[in-house]
C-alpha cells in the first residue's frame, strides 16, 4: 500500500512542474527562447508571501501575482526585447544574467536565510484517508487546480484570438506580422500568461515547501527545463507532459532511495533523463498532435 502513497503524492508533484513547464514552454513558443530567469519569478513571489504575511490572503494572493507580471514583464522590456533577433546564444547568456542578478540582489536584502511564506498551512493536512494511504488537500489542489489550468491554457490557444495569434507567430512570425498580427502585443501575452503559470505554481508548492530562499525557484526551473527537453521542445502539450513525467520520476525516486542516500536524488533523475535522450532525443512525446504548436 505504501507504494500507492508514492504514487499519489507523485501525481500532485508531477502537475506542478507541468504548470511551470508550460510556462517555460510559451515563453519557447513565442519568443524562441529558453528563460532561465523564470525560477526567479517564484522566488520574487516567494519573498511577496514574506513581506506581506500579516494581510489578508486574498489580498498577498493578488500582491503575487502583481509582483511576478511585473517582474516578468520589465525582464521582457528591459533585458529581452533590446536583444530581439540577436544570437539565440545571446539571449540565453542574458536570462542566465538577469537569474544571477536577481538572485543576488535578493541574497543581499535577506540573506540566504530562509524565510517562511506561510500560505494556506492547512493544505498539507491529509483531505482523507483511504486504507493506510493519505490524500493530503494540496495534492488535490494540484491536481484539481493544476489539471484545469492546463486545460483552460489549451483553449486559450485554440478558441480566443490572443491565442491563434500566439501560435501564428510560434509558427511562422514573419508571415505573421505581414498578416497584421502585432507581435510585441502577442509576446506581453505570453510574458504574462508565464508569470501567472509561475504564480499559480507557486501557490501550491508552497504548503509544501513554505521556506523562500534566494535559490528558491532555480531548482525548480531546472527541473521543468529538463521536463521540456524530454517531453518536446516544440509542442506545448509534450513540454508539459514532461514537466509532468520528470517531476513524477524525481518524486517516485525520492521516496524509493533509502533515506540516508537521498542526497543522490538529481543524480538518479539526471541519470535518467539521460538515458531517455539517448534513445529518443526528440522527446518522449514529440508526437502529441491534440494542441497548438506552441
Amino acid at each position: 500500500m505504501i507504494y500507492f502513497q508514492y504514487l499519489v503524492d507523485a501525481v500532485g508533484i508531477g502537475v506542478l512542474y507541468a504548470l511551470v513547464a508550460l510556462g517555460l514552454g510559451l515563453v519557447f513558443g513565442v519568443m524562441r527562447l529558453v528563460n532561465f530567469a523564470h525560477g526567479e519569478l517564484l522566488m520574487a513571489g516567494g519573498y511577496t508571501l514574506f513581506l506581506t504575511a500579516s494581510w489578508p490572503t486574498p489580498t498577498r494572493l493578488a500582491a503575487v501575482a502583481l509582483v511576478v507580471t511585473i517582474l516578468a514583464l520589465l525582464i521582457e522590456r528591459l533585458a529581452l526585447r533590446p536583444l530581439r533577433g540577436a544570437a539565440p546564444t545571446t539571449t540565453l547568456i542574458m536570462t542566465f544574467a538577469v537569474s544571477f542578478l536577481l538572485r543576488s540582489i535578493a541574497q543581499k536584502k535577506w540573506s540566504t536565510q530562509g524565510k517562511s511564506m506561510a500560505l494556506f498551512e492547512w493544505m498539507a493536512r491529509p483531505a482523507f484517508e483511504v486504507g493506510d494511504i493519505k490524500v493530503s488537500i494540496v495534492t488535490l489542489m494540484a491536481i484539481g487546480i493544476g489539471g484545469g489550468l492546463l486545460v483552460a491554457v489549451s483553449l486559450l490557444l485554440t478558441r480566443t484570438p490572443i491565442g491563434l495569434q500566439m501560435r501564428a507567430t510560434a509558427m511562422d512570425p514573419i508571415m505573421a506580422q505581414t498578416l497584421g498580427i502585432r507581435a510585441e502585443l502577442v509576446v506581453r501575452g505570453a510574458t504574462v500568461l508565464s508569470a501567472l503559470l509561475a504564480a499559480a505554481a507557486l501557490f501550491l508548492f508552497a504548503p509544501q515547501r513554505p521556506v523562500v530562499t534566494p535559490e528558491y525557484g532555480l531548482l525548480i526551473t531546472l527541473i521543468a527545463l529538463v521536463g521540456i527537453v524530454v517531453g518536446g521542445m516544440n509542442r506545448l502539450a509534450a513540454s508539459a507532459a514532461g514537466g509532468f513525467a520528470v517531476g513524477f520520476a524525481g518524486s517516485m525516486v525520492f521516496s524509493l532511495l533509502p533515506r540516508g542516500q537521498r542526497v543522490f536524488l538529481d543524480s538518479a533523475v539526471f541519470g535518467l533523463v539521460i538515458v531517455v535522450l539517448l534513445f529518443r532525443p526528440q522527446g518522449l512525446f514529440e508526437s502529441m498532435r491534440k494542441t497548438s504548436r506552441l
